[in-house]
């Protein structure tokens, strides 16, 4: 069987006979869009997964009878593609290797693509290609780029409906900053650390003289507690910030110099000569001393660290480990500096009994020194989640005592930066932040700059309430969306350096690359009109969009001042009106923390309710052989390559079956060559069975389509739950293990179920059911009505009767394996009396109910004994009463059961012991082997 040629016949046949162009109708609608790609790069494994899931929903719902759109377009704005062909351009050796070897692309044609332009141009074509070698369902008279000249007039419209709402807005924000491109950056900028957030650190000005020393933390409610100051034994930079003189790590010094405060460089300064001094607490004016400690990061925050050892698992265990270190001697510094240092408790936690929150959590999980980072971080975070979520300050902390932590933590904070004893220090969640352009990233405090305006309590509330509306999918992540939402600050949505869209009021500003990408959705509505020339930049004037997507205006009106017909402009609104809103938004999770933010956000801000997301899947990432794939830097397996080694059908089944959809997926090509073998034994099937003639339908045919109904069923509930895994769990290898069994026994018309096996599978390997079906039919098997759950033909008898047989066979195997040279079994089925007590326990509520039933028959009676034992063994291990008739079954099956076991089938039970036919059960028949 050639997988590819059959491939290649069914994607022309597609597009010739424009299987996948919808055009309204009065059928219900599907709009199911996933995350366009951005194009640095050849497509991998990663969109591999996250566009077959789309595509597999695109067909279920298609054949499900819904108009299904399905589009797809190219992202390219943004500094990352700038960057690259720099590189190209300068034959970097490490581009030139990852592209070469990850990326395939020739050397040749590699060279050339030392322009934005050409690199645009080179992989928006690989892309098209590889989205359609795999089979894809994708309407491409909607494709475009974030490039477009009629793109960017879209967003010139979006951002001036958003500037109209008060929703940008200019002002001095914290951003993920490249010094080296002077631009902000975002994730699709970055080589490394694309999960980082910025994190605000409170500083506390602890003060010796005229210095002071900006102690960062994440905890200002503790400030009450604080026993000493941390620094490492290093060289610190004193700093004049603001007009105060800050004695910071030298890595603090260079981030400062990225704030907007005033900074100027003074002196280097040896901690050593501070180790010893006492501090000042600006809260509570003690004095504590500063003490060494090697664990002390100064690439973290100011490189000043307050000790809280009664709430900081760390503080606790560095205090005990330098009381048995010589560090303080190596300073000149008496261990007697130890003595005063004592825990100071700050907060009550509801419904614990600490009396040293952070020492009995140390004690608790075992950890004896700060060499035990794992356990130390586990303390941590323990120590902090119980504070936070249930602690109430103490009256040893002024006013604000009886404070819930969560309250306090912000009103100290402002109270400390309102009166100058604090400030605020911007920090990386995650580090390194790595641009593209090879740069260490910073956090910047930019000034003059144009941001959402994302804090919006307002917009937010509207986002939180439409987020408990619509589905999110798989359930659980509902939360992370609002935890994201809540926390969403503000973010620049400009830079001066990148290909896009011009902010349309101030012009020496690009609107940045993710926030260009919200609502493109609605633009694949009239894509298919601009690509066509039916419309033209000139056109897209604001009053367009505002008719068309908004349904403001007049339409002769607009179609005056936009120069098109008033007909057409009806009829671009009422399409509008019938494809949006957006039914389904598939996307990998590492866009739930960003993009399927700002789409919600921006959605809500700019349409009416009507035209809101109805639902977001979430799928997980996918690795190579267990290793992280990376675009940058390998491993990398590409769609391309993985279509042309495996085949479409192979490799969309693999990666729809690694796991489920929320879960990661490994590739593995062991495991692909496995499926591989699979699809070649069910066309095989196929071959020899999809064109017989079906003869008389008997008990195992009403088995089989029996069974086949159960997985109509099964497989219809898990694609409804976007479960891939589970549904291709049963509708394939399910399906092939019931078919096996059927063949095993003799079956042979199992064509009466194929045409819905086919249809069945058509979502996941649409190439290979395509050129089946036309071997009885002339129709498109894509566009067929998916197979329906009919309950009239589910035969429970059947169904039982073999299982029944099968049990039969594997007890007979199973008694076997004792038997030393056996020959014969002899099946000894159980007395009609037997079937008789099990009814009457059924039925009863008791033994003695039962027993009481059961004597009132004569012959019954009569034993007694051995009924009252027999109702014993029933209401002990409980039995399921089948109505079989077990000798028809078994007789009827007497050659198979001979083939299955190597044994001569026997009946005669005058050759079997009396004690082994009493163990004979309704539906469980004694067994005897000689």
């Amino acid at each position: 069987m050639d997988f590819h040629g059959i491939e290649e016949k069914w994607q022309r046949a597609w597009e010739e006979g424009r299987a996948f162009q919808p055009e309204m109708s009065d059928r219900k609608k599907f709009f199911i869009t996933i995350p366009y790609p951005y194009l640095n790069g050849n497509l991998h494994a990663g969109h591999t997964r996250t566009f077959t899931i789309g595509d597999a929903v695109a067909r279920y719902k298609r054949m499900l009878g819904y108009n299904v759109l399905f589009p797809m377009g190219f992202h390219v704005t943004g500094t990352p593609i700038i960057g690259l062909a720099e590189l190209i351009a300068k034959r970097d050796e490490r581009t030139v290797e990852v592209y070469t070897k990850y990326h395939d692309v020739p050397f040749e044609e590699l060279v050339q693509l030392t322009t934005p332009e050409k690199i645009v141009e080179y992989f928006s074509r690989e892309a098209e290609k590889a989205l359609k070698i795999i089979g894809y369902s994708i309407d491409w008279r909607r494709k475009f780029t974030t490039m477009d000249e009629t793109y960017q007039k879209f967003i010139e419209w979006q951002y001036w409906k958003l500037k109209e709402k008060g929703l940008i807005v200019k002002g001095s924000h914290p951003v993920r900053y490249c010094p080296n491109d002077d631009n902000p950056v975002e994730d699709h900028d970055l080589l490394a650390g694309e999960d980082a957030t910025i994190v605000e650190f409170t500083v506390i000005k602890f003060r010796i003289d005229d210095l002071v020393l900006p102690a960062a933390t994440l905890r200002p409610e503790t400030v009450f507690g604080v026993t000493n100051l941390w620094l490492k034994p290093s060289t610190y930079a004193v700093v004049e910030v603001n007009g105060e003189k800050w004695v910071v790590s030298r890595e603090a010094y260079e981030k400062l110099r990225f704030t907007d405060k005033n900074i100027r460089f003074l002196e280097d300064l040896e901690a050593s000569r501070l180790f010893g001094k006492y501090a000042v607490n600006p809260v509570t004016g003690t004095e504590v001393p500063v003490l060494p400690a090697g664990f002390v990061d100064p690439d973290n925050a100011t490189g000043v660290v307050m000790s809280v050892p009664a709430h900081a698992p760390f503080d606790y265990v560095a205090l005990k480990d330098l009381e048995k270190s010589d560090l303080l001697e190596k300073y000149g510094i008496s261990k007697d500096i130890l003595k005063d240092i004592r825990p100071i408790v700050l907060i009550e936690i509801e419904g614990e009994d600490f009396e040293i929150p952070a020492k009995d959590v140390v004690e608790e999980l075992g950890v004896e020194s700060q060499n035990d980072v794992e356990l130390l971080e586990k303390a941590t975070k323990m120590v902090y989640k119980k504070e936070f979520h249930k602690g109430v300050m103490l009256e040893n902390t002024g006013r604000y005592a009886g404070l819930r932590v969560s309250i306090a933590k912000d009103r100290v904070h402002e109270d400390l930066v309102n009166s100058g004893n604090g400030d605020v220090f911007f920090e990386f969640s995650e580090k390194p932040v790595i641009c593209r352009c090879g740069t260490k990233c910073v956090v910047k405090v930019v000034r003059d700059q144009w941001f959402l305006n994302y804090s919006n309590p307002e917009w937010k509330e509207k986002v939180l309430e439409w987020l408990e509306e619509m589905a999110i999918i798989p359930d659980y992540y509902k939360e992370e969306f609002r935890n994201k939402i809540e926390w969403l600050k503000d973010k620049a949505c400009a830079r001066r350096k990148g290909l896009g869209t011009r902010i349309p009021w101030d012009r020496e500003w690009l609107i940045e690359s993710l926030s260009d990408s919200t609502v493109y959705m609605a633009y694949y509505i009239i894509a298919r009109y601009i690509n066509d020339g039916s419309l033209r930049a000139e056109n897209l004037i604001p009053e367009f969009f505002d008719y068309v997507f908004l349904g403001k205006g007049d339409v002769g009106e607009v179609a005056e001042k936009t120069g098109l017909d008033a007909d057409f402009l009806e009829k671009l609104r009422v399409e509008f009106n019938y494809w949006y809103p957006v039914d389904l938004r598939s996307s990998g999770k590492d866009l739930v923390a960003n993009h399927l933010l700002f789409f919600l956000f921006h959605h809500i801000a700019l349409f009416p309710k009507d035209y809101w997301p109805r639902a977001i899947a979430v799928n997980g990432f996918v690795s190579l052989e267990g290793k992280k794939m990376s675009k940058s830097k390998g491993p990398l397996l590409t769609l391309k390559r993985a279509v042309k080694e495996f085949g479409a059908d192979v490799t969309r089944l693999y990666i729809l079956h690694a796991s489920e959809y929320e879960s990661d997926a490994d590739w593995k090509r062991k495991e692909v060559e496995n499926v591989s073998t699979h699809l070649r034994r069910f066309y095989s099937l196929a071959e020899k069975y999809y064109l017989k003639e079906p003869g008389e339908i008997t008990g195992l045919d009403r088995w089989l389509v029996s069974k086949f109904q159960k997985i109509i069923r099964e497989t219809r509930e898990a694609m409804d739950a976007l479960q891939t895994r589970r549904a291709i769990n049963t509708a394939f290898f399910e399906a092939m293990n019931v078919v096996r069994w059927y063949l095993r026994r003799g079956g042979e018309n199992l064509t009466i179920i194929f045409d819905d096996w086919l249809k069945l599978l058509t979502p996941f390997i649409p190439h290979l059911c395509e050129e089946i079906w036309h071997w009885k039919h002339d129709t498109f098997i894509s566009l067929e009505s998916y197979p329906e759950y009919d309950e009239t033909r589910v035969d429970e008898e059947a169904e039982i009767a073999e299982e029944y047989l099968k049990s039969l066979i594997d007890d007979i195997n199973e008694v076997k394996k004792f038997i030393e040279n056996p020959e014969r079994v002899y099946i000894v089925f159980a007395e009609e009396w037997k079937r008789k007590a099990v009814e009457a326990a059924q039925n009863a509520g008791s033994l003695k109910d039962a027993m009481k039933e059961l004597m009132k028959d004569d012959r019954l009676r009569t034993m007694a004994r051995e009924v009252q034992a027999f109702l014993k063994r029933i209401f002990r291990e409980g039995f399921e009463l089948a109505n079989l008739d077990e000798e028809r079954i078994v007789k009827g099956a007497k050659d198979f059961i001979e083939r299955e076991t190597g044994l001569a089938v026997e009946f005669d039970i005058s050759k079997v012991p009396e004690q082994k036919r009493k163990v004979s059960m309704p539906g469980k028949p004694a067994i005897y082997i000689e």
